[in-house]
């Protein structure tokens, strides 16, 4: 099936890397559906991903990529203590002022605070990562997605499916492989058939099997990490699913009692009139 580009290439997940004539093929391969607890009208977040996804982005993603437009004190709707949300926020440095002397100085975090970018702009970022400038993930799990194509889209609206955007980054975490043979790809960048923006990009892989400790006996290894972190960056884009989903269920609900009772008004109107 035919996928096409979904949004601007300059955003992709990965850093973006060559385009070329047959750029709208990409991706070589098509993401693989995924169950996800927060799937369907009636879906809800896994507290406890949530919590292992929000680990391994800072043991891992955390030096390159922001959350920009993620309040600490959010944390709370992952299953943390206002004490342990505080905590967390202290080991951060934010630059606050200016002060009385006109300067901007660094204090320790405070709930209220957002989560500090990795670099301070983006040529500094772009300098750290062979030109490229890693996408902040505060939005990215919604706007990075392959659109599916006819019929499937169809019966998208049925089902209700909105994960194309987790599925992607999972298949994009997992799908690292050796270039087949006679295929060549930009120096110091990696070949993943997975990718909407290229045949490569320039960011390494970045997890392997045993790198983030769980506590909760969970499998180290990359598919999970991949999992967790690719639902928690569905939260940071839209922490408020759960309570859209139920406000939606209950506006249905309520257009069908509506309708029902303009339908029985109808008959009821019309049969006296003949």
């Amino acid at each position: 099936m035919k996928m096409f580009l979904h949004g601007l290439a300059a955003l992709g997940l990965g850093f973006s890397l060559a385009t070329s004539a047959s750029a709208a093929e990409y991706p070589l391969h098509e993401p693989e559906e995924l169950s996800w607890s927060f799937s369907g009208p009636f879906g809800t977040y896994d507290k406890g991903q949530l919590q292992r996804g929000f680990k391994v982005y800072r043991q891992v993603c955390s030096s390159c990529h922001g959350l920009n437009l993620v309040a600490f004190r959010t944390l709370e709707d992952l299953g943390y203590s206002e004490e342990q949300v505080r905590a967390i926020a202290e080991e951060y440095d934010i630059e606050d002022g200016p002060d009385e002397a006109g300067d901007m100085f660094l204090r320790s975090g405070t709930p209220s605070d957002y989560f500090p970018a990795p670099f301070d702009n983006p040529e500094q970022a772009a300098a750290s990562n062979n030109g490229a400038v890693p996408p902040d993930f505060s939005l990215l799990a919604k706007a990075r997605a392959v659109e599916r194509g006819f019929p499937t889209f169809v019966f998208d609206i049925f089902t209700q499916y909105a994960e194309s955007g987790v599925d992607y980054i999972h298949a994009l975490l997992t799908g690292y492989e050796d270039p087949p043979e006679g295929v060549e790809v930009p120096e110091g960048t990696y070949y993943n058939p997975y990718f909407i923006n290229g045949i490569s990009l320039a960011m390494a892989p970045p997890l392997s099997d045993g790198m983030v400790p769980y506590e909760d006996g969970s499998p180290e290894t990359v598919e999970q990490y991949s999992r967790d972190v690719s639902a928690f960056m569905m939260w940071a884009a839209e922490p408020h699913l759960e309570q859209r989903k139920a406000t939606g269920f209950t506006v249905m609900l309520f257009l069908i009692l509506f309708g029902g009772l303009v339908y029985l008004t109808k008959r009821k109107v019309w049969s006296e009139l003949h």
